[in-house]
């Protein structure tokens, strides 16, 4: 019998409001193969043709063709983006340019390798996260990716090649695209054309031949890639079946669905079960439905089922309880919805002919589901037998007073009714016994109301219904009346039971979820971690009745004492918590790690990373095990995470806010305080060099020539912070033209004599040097400063040489001397703004000049560096680009 079902109007919504925001971002189409090679990159690029044909505006945001000639053929027509440049190292790197590609904002985008880390200086650190934005901006985007980079499966291939690669996507942006293409080639193909050089050179072909390109490697490989395509489909399939409220199975792919009883033998059922599914290379999973009889069962019978269920889970099952009234019916339930096509039950051990086995109920309400019967122990070591369970049940869980209540309120409501016989009706005597029934099936629940019901029927039979005080009746029709009252008490009991049963349910349900939405509002307004540790120690107390404690890391990723609010736990094994973090995953109390520690730690997993570990002391240890208050504890533990990650980025955004506006009301007070200090510094020149016409005798003359060179030294300084906020301010516009760096190189030396007096300066230039388009008045600054500061701390015998060289993309420029050099380990802080090579230095400055130098050569699009000289002294070079200069040839008809 199928059950035909309406879809869920709130699914149904869920969906609309997804599929709203999936249209107003771009679309994804990842092209997906097993190794490099398989032809990912020329699918995606014959793909690209295809849309351009059909009027879609494509560019080429970063395309790795390898020098594979087929590949660079389908480029050369495509619109291609110019990447950024970045300095690294002292390199300079190509990246992929965002912010010129939204500002582009094509139709479809192309980015190869989504599993790229970005040099630092990018906008994000890792490629997928470039995609992103871009889909968010509602551009689609075409990428390629390896099986091997794929999160979930980097150590599997890790293990199968030899080979670990450190550069991954997490799954969630592969299930996520819009679309996956498989990119697929036999192996004896693909390592044809590894040794015809169509993926690697010729000396690259051999080696990986040896090492990652093994035939056996790329059979695992393809088998991974096909396999993970195919749980991507399952996905879209369930997906769409959710969607639709499709109720029938369909056989797609294998699949497993074990119930776990109260019996004995449930062990091996699922042992049974977890081979069947490792035979078959199938998912499975292992659900427990509780009944309200089995809410009855004794507390030793119970920790056997949950454990059980670990059991199921520890062997790769996915593990479920479900609360309702008839166990048949939810497992069918829950295997269409999950596509389940087998269904594993264990063989009763007995059989009643007025009542058929769980299979056969199975089996008749889902003619599409196979079940399985698999053969029970008939006696585990230490278990008990059935009868003994039952003896076990009736001799702790029977409930004598709530059945003497029972039989007092039938005797009450027989007494109270006796003086009542000659104003009522027998009719209306048997409403009130069948008000006691229901009454004691709703505060005493279904045993003591059935006994109640059959002593209703016996009262009213002895004691009202004629001949009285005896069970003989006058009229047959009595025997009717009695049929029905003991039938309609019967059902009001049974009532009654299931909806006290789904109250108590709906009520835990109900805690549950009001806890959740205490802690998760009162985490969303803490600005401090002692805040969540109080809620984690407020929570824990409340709902999961035990002791928690909140450890938080430092900036070394250790982690630190537990944060010190009232009523926390104090008493953590530190090593216990710092596995935990480090690898992500819970240990001690009730895990597989460290399980003989008396506390349970679970990692706080953030969306970005892991923040910490939370602490948990039970009251009663077999509570981890109820998959409710796991469940319940996972979500705590994820609104806790993200709650100190909030904390966490709130900190970085104010220091980074006060950083900025420290920064700019340095740059606002060294702008006015310069512009205050230049004209009295220039009076100072002017009559210094006035009183240096008159006739002044030589202490005076000295005198006179000190003033002047102090204020000229004092003016220099104005000068650089002057140009530092100019600079930092942007209000410096390049005025870029095309020229030869042999006269600027002339104009510094020439600016910086006095610096440079009694040095020996030698330029070493090669001939040809190109045009290069630069502001010569900027870049002869930076000459100037390079050469002012390898005068300030060179002797005065020193050598400095000038250097020029050209590269591929480049002209470097290089200012070297022999003099003192700078401190080891300063070269990256040397160009920061009041940084000094030297500290102990007693040379005169504020450490301007650099930072200046790096200003001005970013402003060009080139980079500066320091390094140490051989054998002493220091080297600073700088690079500007070439570009492409003008044609300056002159034309045959200027010549004639």
């Amino acid at each position: 019998m199928t059950e035909i079902r309406r879809p869920d109007p709130d699914t149904l919504l869920g969906h609309i409001q997804a599929e709203e925001n999936r249209a107003r971002r771009g679309k994804l189409k990842v092209f997906f193969g097993a190794c490099a090679g398989v032809g990912k990159t020329y699918a995606m690029l014959s793909a690209a043709h295809q849309q351009r044909t059909q009027g879609v505006d494509v560019v080429v945001g970063i395309v790795e063709t390898h020098g594979r000639a087929d590949t660079m053929a389908l480029l050369k027509d495509l619109e291609t983006l110019p990447l950024k440049e970045i300095e690294y190292r002292h390199h300079l790197l190509r990246e992929f340019d965002l912010e010129g590609a939204l500002a582009r904002n094509p139709g479809l985008i192309l980015m190869d390798e989504l599993a790229h880390t970005n040099v630092q200086g990018c906008l994000h650190s890792k490629r997928w996260q470039d995609v992103d934005e871009l889909l968010e901006a509602g551009i689609d985007v075409f990428t390629t990716v390896n099986v091997q980079h794929l999160e979930s499966l980097n150590d599997v291939v890790g293990g199968i090649t030899g080979v670990r690669v450190w550069e991954t996507v997490p799954d969630h942006v592969f299930d996520e695209a819009d679309e996956v293409m498989l990119v697929d080639l036999p192996p004896e193909e693909l390592l044809q054309r590894l040794k015809e050089g169509k993926i690697y050179l010729p000396h690259q072909a051999e080696r990986a031949i040896r090492n990652f390109f093994r035939k056996g490697n790329l059979i695992a490989l393809r088998e991974l890639s096909l396999r993970r395509t195919a749980d991507r489909v399952d996905g879209e399939m369930r997906a769409y079946r959710r969607t639709k409220a499709v109720q029938s199975i369909w056989q797609t792919r294998e699949s497993l669905l074990v119930c776990v009883g109260p019996g004995q033998g449930s062990e091996r059922v699922i042992r049974n079960a977890a081979r069947l599914a490792t035979q078959m290379e199938v998912e499975w999973h292992a659900i427990y439905v509780e009944t309200p009889r089995l809410q009855r069962l004794p507390k030793r019978i119970r920790e056997q089922i949950l454990q059980t269920l670990k059991l199921a889970k520890d062997l790769g099952a996915e593990t479920a309880t479900l609360p309702a009234e008839d166990a048949a019916v939810v497992t069918v339930a829950y295997a269409r919805e999950h596509n389940l096509t087998k269904v594993v039950v264990g063989r009763d051990l007995e059989r009643h002919f007025w009542r058929r086995s769980f299979a056969e109920r199975i089996g008749r309400l889902a003619t599409d589901l196979d079940v399985i019967q698999v053969a029970r122990n008939p006696q585990n070591p230490g278990e008990p037998d059935a009868k003994a369970q039952a003896l076990f049940l009736t001799q702790e869980y029977s409930r004598w007073p709530s059945y003497a209540k029972s039989v007092a309120l039938c005797v009450f409501v027989t007494f109270l009714a006796t003086p009542l016989r000659h104003w009522l009706e027998l009719t209306n005597i048997v409403m009130i016994f069948l008000l006691v029934v229901m009454g004691v099936a709703l505060r005493l629940g279904r045993g003591p109301a059935v006994l109640a019901a059959f002593l209703s029927v016996a009262f009213f039979d002895f004691f009202f219904v004629p001949p009285r005080f005896s069970f003989a009746v006058s009229d047959v029709q009595y025997l009717l009346t009695f049929m029905v009252m003991l039938s309609v008490a019967l059902v009001i009991a049974q009532l009654m039971a299931n909806l006290r049963y789904q109250a108590r349910v709906a009520m835990n349900r109900e805690r549950r979820a009001r806890a959740l939405y205490e802690a998760a509002r009162d985490l969303s307004a803490t600005l401090m971690a002692g805040q969540i540790a109080e809620i984690c120690v407020r929570f824990a107390d409340n709902v999961l009745g035990a002791k928690t404690g909140l450890l938080l890391m430092d900036k070394e990723n250790h982690l630190q004492d537990p944060v010190k609010v009232e009523g926390a736990l104090t008493t953590v094994d530190t090593g216990i918590a710092q596995w935990s973090f480090d690898h992500g995953e819970p240990a001690g109390l009730g895990t597989d790690t460290l399980a003989a520690s008396p506390v349970f730690y679970l990692p706080l997993k953030a969306p970005m990373r892991t923040r910490g570990v939370l602490a948990i002391e039970p009251r009663q240890s077999h509570w981890l095990q109820v998959p409710e208050q796991r469940r319940l504890l996972d979500t705590f533990a994820s609104l806790a995470a993200i709650a100190i990650e909030r904390i966490h980025y709130v900190d970085v955004a104010q220091e980074a806010l006060v950083k900025m506006e420290s920064e700019r009301l340095r740059n606002s007070v060294l702008s006015v305080l310069s512009h205050d200090l230049r004209t009295p510094l220039t009076a100072l020149v002017g009559l210094s060099d006035t009183l240096g016409l008159e006739p002044l005798s030589g202490t005076q003359r000295e005198a006179v020539q000190a003033i002047h060179d102090e204020a000229v030294r004092m003016g220099a300084l104005v000068n650089n912070l002057l140009d530092m906020a100019r600079l930092q301010s942007g209000e410096v516009k390049l005025k870029r033209e095309w020229q030869l760096v042999e006269e600027v190189i002339g104009s510094a030396l020439k600016a910086s004599t006095g610096a440079l007096a009694g040095r020996e300066v030698r330029v070493e230039l090669p001939e040809g040097l190109p045009f290069v388009e630069f502001d010569a008045v900027l870049i002869e600054r930076v000459l100037c400063n390079l050469l002012e500061n390898a005068g300030k701390y060179t002797e005065p015998q020193a050598h400095i040489v000038i250097r020029a060289r050209c590269t591929d993309q480049t002209l470097d420029i290089s200012v070297c001397d022999d003099g003192q050099g700078f401190s080891v380990g300063a070269e990256d802080t040397l160009f920061d703004k009041f940084t000094r090579g030297r500290a102990e230095s007693s040379v005169s400055g504020v450490g301007l000049g650099l930072a200046i130098c790096r200003a001005i050569i970013s402003a060009h699009q080139g980079r500066i560096w320091a390094e140490h000289g051989v054998p002493r002294g220091s080297r600073f070079t700088f690079s500007l680009p070439l570009g492409t200069p003008p044609d300056l040839s002159v034309p045959p008809e200027a010549e004639a």
